[in-house]
């Protein structure tokens, strides 16, 4: 049930991450968001199975970019048949209400060669937050990949209500992490 805090951090990630041309698209297969929170000390990793980005980034004027990312909350996993029957339930990501979190960019700016941070409003569980993503993204061949990771507070988010709420259990802190394969980015 921890692990969906981390969930909620991998969001925000994701939709950071997704940067790319006039008209990019994610190639799903290559691509991954994932989190890690920590319980009772002990790091726990898991995944969104399913997400989609819509994106337009000129990596040359990337303050006209706009990153649109929709995960669905019922899709975490952890691995383990036990806390993935957990995840959709209120106390956690209450998917029945809130089936979808979401990130919209409202600013994307350069921050070096092949590096960019991306501002936007992440959306979990009926709860808007503001975050930065940092972004790198490298490019081989007609592929570019955009990978990053940041932190949220999970409790931000209505994340692990209840009992679940005690910090020393499951930390506040969850790391998101991405990586986003895409096509149609122009060169860097």
């Amino acid at each position: 049930m921890q692990r969906f805090l981390a969930l909620t951090a991998f969001v925000l990630a994701s939709a950071a991450g997704a940067s790319g041309a006039s008209a990019q698209t994610v190639v799903p297969a290559q691509s991954e968001i994932g989190f890690v929170s920590k319980q009772m000390g002990v790091p726990v990793e898991g995944k969104f199975k399913k997400f989609s980005a819509q994106l337009t980034l000129d990596p040359k004027k990337p303050e006209a970019g706009n990153v649109n990312l929709v995960i669905e909350t019922g899709s975490a996993s952890f691995g383990a048949a036990e806390t993935d029957a957990e995840v959709p339930k209120a106390t956690w990501f209450n998917v029945a209400k809130f089936p979808q979190a979401s990130f919209q960019s409202t600013a994307i700016k350069a921050a070096g060669a092949g590096k960019f941070e991306v501002t936007g409003k992440l959306t979990i569980k009926g709860s808007v937050r503001d975050v930065v993503v940092p972004v790198a993204v490298t490019q081989t061949g007609a592929t570019s990949t955009a990978t990053g990771s940041f932190t949220i507070k999970r409790l931000d988010f209505k994340i692990g209500e209840g009992e679940w709420a005690d910090t020393s259990m499951v930390a506040n802190d969850v790391q998101v992490k991405f990586k986003l394969a895409l096509n149609g980015l122009a060169p860097l």
